[in-house]
């Protein structure tokens, strides 16, 4: 069967759901010398940096939640997308009811129209993936990175000789346990609700929900027996799983056919996802409207008419149990 292009920066081939990579892949460092891998080096700079995302995105998500884990809502500037993306891409459409309901705030440094224009102006033939979050340096007028597991990484430590905030998400004696939980998180829940929800075929779907539950499954376990996915240690690894979480009673459960069990039906998960939605500044981080809005009303193939569902309410107020289960 042929590879099918469709509007998710995505392609489905034999009706598999195959996420492209990342192709900008610069890195920051405090002294503006090159990064990780051989990456080319960008200084850390107070005000230099701009992030661009939409709040409907998990791997955008990811990259607000370490601006405020790492103190930088003053030095990094950010810009949201709508929710609605449609055949033209994430769009800066924008008005006052856009931006009370779904927090949107148009292209605020180039009154742009769409997130490829970033991209274009980079190459004028790019064909690649028009994807958020992209880390923007305004200096210069190029894409630092477009990848959010590195962006996330960059802000982990690049900064900290300017905040003065020196929480490590990333520490060295910790890096083998969380890669690993990086790897198996990332493809059997981050990705695993794309892969069931993007399924043109029942064997695949059988397949990918099945792996997903029994991956949320092996998670209850872990987190029943230890606070956080590598121990007692609040690590990178839970943020990249919390950012699926959030979306999943109320948006992959339904829209995706992820719908074996809810979140709250696994208590050490749904009070792992509450403790860290309670920590400082998180929760401004989470914008439900624009959530359902954008897969709901952005995904026609699987919602022809883009009816957003009056679904399921979670309470992130109720008090959590992990910290008096663990201390």
């Amino acid at each position: 069967m042929a590879t099918v292009k469709n509007s998710w920066n995505s392609s489905i081939k034999n009706g598999e759901y195959q996420r492209k990579e990342s192709q900008f892949r610069n890195w920051i460092t405090a002294d503006g010398s090159a990064g990780i891998s051989g990456h080319d080096g960008f200084k850390a700079e107070a005000g230099r940096y701009h992030l661009y995302v939409s709040l409907a995105c998990p791997w955008a998500h990811r990259t607000l939640v370490f601006r405020q884990l790492k103190g930088l809502e003053d030095l990094i500037t950010v810009s949201v997308v709508h929710p609605d993306m449609h055949d033209k891409g994430w769009s800066f459409n924008h008005d006052k009811e856009s931006a009370k309901l779904y927090g949107t705030t148009g292209d605020d440094l180039y009154g742009g129209g769409y997130i490829s224009e970033k991209y274009l102006v980079q190459d004028p033939n790019y064909s690649g993936v028009n994807s958020v979050p992209i880390l923007w340096d305004k200096k210069n007028k190029v894409i630092v990175n477009n990848e959010s597991s590195e962006i996330i990484r960059i802000f982990n430590s690049a900064f900290n000789h300017i905040t003065g905030n020196t929480r490590d998400f990333y520490p060295e004696t910790l890096r083998e346990k969380i890669d690993l939980e990086n790897e198996f998180i990332y493809h059997n829940i981050n990705n695993g609700v794309y892969k069931t929800g993007f399924a043109t075929s029942q064997e695949v779907y059988d397949k990918h929900v099945v792996k997903l539950f029994s991956a949320l499954d092996q998670v209850e376990h872990k987190l029943s027996k230890q606070r956080y996915l590598t121990g007692d240690e609040l690590t990178e690894a839970d943020w990249r799983l919390w950012v699926t979480l959030v979306r999943f009673d109320s948006v992959y459960h339904t829209h995706f056919k992820c719908n074996l069990k809810l979140i709250e039906q696994y208590p050490n998960i749904y009070h792992f996802m509450l403790e860290l939605y309670q920590m400082p500044n998180i929760a401004k981080t989470v914008n439900e409207a624009h959530i359902k809005r954008h897969y709901y009303a952005s995904h026609l193939a699987l919602n022809p008419y883009g009816i957003v569902p009056i679904s399921h309410q979670q309470d992130w107020t109720k008090p959590h149990n992990r910290e008096r289960q663990f201390n």
